[in-house]
C-alpha cells in the first residue's frame, strides 16, 4: 500500500526543534519540475542530487558530484525524499542531529523529463524512475543539457541496497563539456555566494548571540 504520507521517513529522522530544515507542506509547485544540487559537508563530503517529483524532491547522495563530462559515471545513492522547500535550503544542521553539518546550494534550476519507451512514446518520469532508467534536460545556473540515471543494484525486490549511475549523456557544447564538479571546498553557493566555511562560520556566530 501506498504511504498517504510520502515525508514520513524525512520528518522520522529530524528533530525540527533542532534543525532548521523545512518540514514540508503538502501540495505540488506548479510550473516545470525543479531540482536542486547541495553540497553537503556532514560525516563525509557529499553532494546532494534532487529531482521535483510530484510533491517531493526525490534524492540522491552523490559523493564526487555531477559531471558535466560524458565519460564520467558517478555513483548516486537514493535517499529519502525530501519537501520541496529544500530547494532552498542552506546552513548548519547541528551536530548529533541526522545529516549534521553545513550545507549549500550549489545549482538549482528547472528540467524536463525525455524518457521514452522503445515505440518512442513518452513515459512518465515517476514510471521512468520505477523501471530504473530515467532521461532528463537540466537547464541550470551551472548544469545544462541532458543526463541519465540508471538503476544497476539493489531495487524493491532486492534485499541490496539501490545504487544508480549519475552520467551526462553528450556534450552539447563546449561551454558544458568536459568540466568536472569543482572541489567542494571552494566552490561558492548560487544563493548566497558563500562557501561551506563561511556559512558554517556564520552558524557559530549565531549560536554564539
Amino acid at each position: 500500500m501506498t504511504d498517504k504520507d510520502p515525508l514520513r521517513r524525512y520528518r522520522g529522522k529530524r528533530d525540527f526543534d533542532l534543525t532548521r530544515e523545512p518540514r514540508g507542506r503538502p501540495g505540488a509547485g506548479g510550473g516545470d519540475p525543479r531540482f536542486v544540487v547541495q553540497i553537503h559537508d556532514a560525516s563525509t563530503m557529499h553532494f546532494d542530487f534532487r529531482l521535483q517529483v510530484g510533491e517531493v524532491l526525490k534524492s540522491w547522495s552523490v559523493p564526487k558530484g555531477p559531471s558535466a563530462d560524458p565519460r564520467d559515471k558517478r555513483l548516486a545513492v537514493p535517499t529519502e525524499d525530501h519537501p520541496l522547500e529544500y530547494e532552498n535550503f542552506e546552513g548548519v544542521i547541528p551536530e548529533g542531529e541526522y545529516g549534521g553539518g553545513t550545507v549549500i546550494v550549489w545549482d538549482h534550476g528547472t528540467y524536463r523529463p525525455l524518457s521514452h519507451d522503445r515505440r518512442g512514446r513518452p513515459v512518465p518520469f515517476d514510471e521512468a524512475l520505477e523501471r530504473g532508467h530515467a532521461t532528463f534536460c537540466l537547464d541550470g545556473l551551472k548544469l545544462r543539457g541532458e543526463y541519465a540515471l540508471t538503476r544497476f543494484r539493489g531495487g524493491k525486490e532486492g534485499g541490496e541496497r539501490e545504487a544508480w549511475l549519475l552520467v551526462k549523456a553528450k556534450a552539447e557544447s563546449a561551454r558544458t563539456a568536459g568540466r568536472a564538479a569543482p572541489d567542494p571546498r571552494r566552490a561558492r553557493s548560487v544563493r548566497s555566494g558563500r562557501t561551506l566555511h563561511q556559512v558554517a562560520a556564520e552558524g557559530r556566530g549565531a549560536e554564539e548571540r
